[in-house]
């Protein structure tokens, strides 16, 4: 239900499509971060506000999803095929030498 009150503020829409955009920032500073940190306690201080965002961002998705405000596309059984040999390939980066 929108909440833009005669032309002022924003809809429920635009309000979760910024908290959304916060949250995905937010994962990606902590993962910056994390991956600076040598400190093995703060590193899992990080990863654990890291799985917080995530969750929360994931939570937030699944919302404007199932209002039908985040659409995405299945991906096909090719394409997932693609991405499983890229990554395979890109991960293990020794067999290459």
């Amino acid at each position: 239900m929108p909440n833009n009150i005669e032309g002022r503020g924003l809809t429920d829409r635009e309000m979760l499509q910024l908290c959304l955009e916060l949250e995905k920032a937010r994962c990606r500073s902590i993962c910056n971060t994390m991956l600076e940190t040598t400190h093995q306690g703060l590193r899992e201080i990080y990863k654990n506000c890291l799985d917080n965002a995530s969750r929360n961002h994931f939570e937030l998705f699944e919302t404007m999803n199932n209002k039908g405000w985040y659409k995405t596309e299945l991906a096909t059984n090719e394409q997932i095929g693609r991405v499983q040999e890229l990554m395979q390939n890109n991960l293990h980066p020794d067999n290459q030498f």
